[in-house]
């Protein structure tokens, strides 16, 4: 059986060429490229603009491998979680999130995770794959889609901050945001795109020679090299120093400022002095922290951290000019919110 090549990793120069070769205008190779992308065509039937006879060359020669949803669930709170099915039949999720001033989509860069953070229902998965560019696209088309369904609005921003660590698939990571920006895709600012990480501290420092335009997130969650060993595997090797020290190169080269998320456990990370701790590693560069209400996952020993707790943390915050957020949690009753994801919708 012959594998068909997936028409959406042809470049437009190579989709020229194979028509060329057909004895085909070259125009239809924009015509095609504006069905892949622009109008997210799922089958080749769908490209009525083309000949016949020119949609089953397509069909003989490509696949097109478009996501599909597969579920959805919609909260009380009117955040919608969406499954999407991929080619292979593997499942990824991703939220649209409604807000007074903004709609948001949260997409997955990976099928499951290899952190093993150990608050995160994510990672509770194994890896399987990385997702290709055309994938994690196809995600934010078909959110921007639902937004304008349910919502009577486009998308206002993008966080990559669903299943996955998007710095461990960096190339499909910024052909995605590539296209997603450009007039060929959504024509999105990489002013409203937000890249989430653990801290690959290398890879940061990649972002910053590669002179990106979008916005960058850390997760956090502790100033404590031992703490954060203990919740985030990954600071046994990439340690707090070290990423201080990516972070700083990174501002340095971008002029962007970096935003920590930071969830507050229960009597883990929710005291004064790790409030503390937090205000002196902010001090490195320009940045604003998100506290993050702590979202219950089964089987798994965490606890949000007290309302008294959370205000203080906050105060303290405030009293030493960090500028500071708190993110309420969305979509929860769903299993939708910040790493609560993890394939419940089969």
């Amino acid at each position: 059986m012959i594998t068909k090549k997936n028409i959406r990793e042809l470049k437009l120069e190579e989709l020229i060429d194979f028509l060329k070769n057909q004895n085909i205008p070259s125009y239809r190779a924009k015509q095609i490229h504006e069905w892949l992308w622009k109008k997210r065509a799922i089958n080749f039937n769908e490209m009525t603009s083309l000949s016949l006879p020119l949609r089953e060359l397509l069909e003989q020669n490509f696949s097109l491998n478009a996501v599909k949803i597969h579920k959805a669930e919609r909260s009380n709170d009117g955040t919608i979680k969406y499954s999407l099915k991929l080619y292979d039949n593997k499942l990824v999720e991703g939220v649209l999130i409604p807000s007074k001033k903004r709609l948001t989509a949260c997409i997955s860069s990976q099928v499951g995770c290899s952190l093993s953070c150990t608050f995160c229902a994510t990672g509770t998965l194994k890896l399987e794959r990385n997702l290709n560019y055309a994938e994690i696209y196809d995600q934010i088309f078909i959110l921007n889609e639902e937004a304008l369904l349910n919502f009577g609005k486009p998308l206002s921003n993008i966080v990559y901050m669903g299943m996955g660590e998007p710095l461990l698939n960096y190339e499909n990571l910024l052909k995605s945001i590539d296209l997603v920006s450009s007039k060929t895709g959504l024509s999105m600012s990489p002013k409203r795109i937000t890249v989430s990480t653990a801290g690959i501290a290398k890879m940061i420092k990649k972002l910053a020679d590669d002179d990106v335009r979008f916005n960058l997130a850390i997760s956090l969650h502790t100033s404590d090299d031992k703490k954060r060993e203990e919740i985030m595997p990954i600071n046994k090797s990439i340690n707090l120093e070290e990423l201080k020290e990516s972070i700083k190169y990174f501002f340095e080269k971008t002029g962007t400022r970096i935003t920590y998320e930071y969830i507050l456990f229960k009597d883990i990370n929710d005291s004064l002095d790790d409030a503390h701790e937090l205000v002196k590693f902010c001090k490195s560069t320009p940045c604003k922290v998100n506290l993050i209400e702590y979202n219950s996952v089964d089987n798994i020993p965490f606890q949000k951290a007290s309302n008294n707790k959370t205000e203080k943390f906050i105060n303290f915050l405030n009293e030493k000019n960090v500028i500071v957020n708190l993110r309420r949690s969305k979509g929860k009753d769903i299993n939708a919110a910040c790493g609560q994801l993890v394939n419940k919708l089969k």
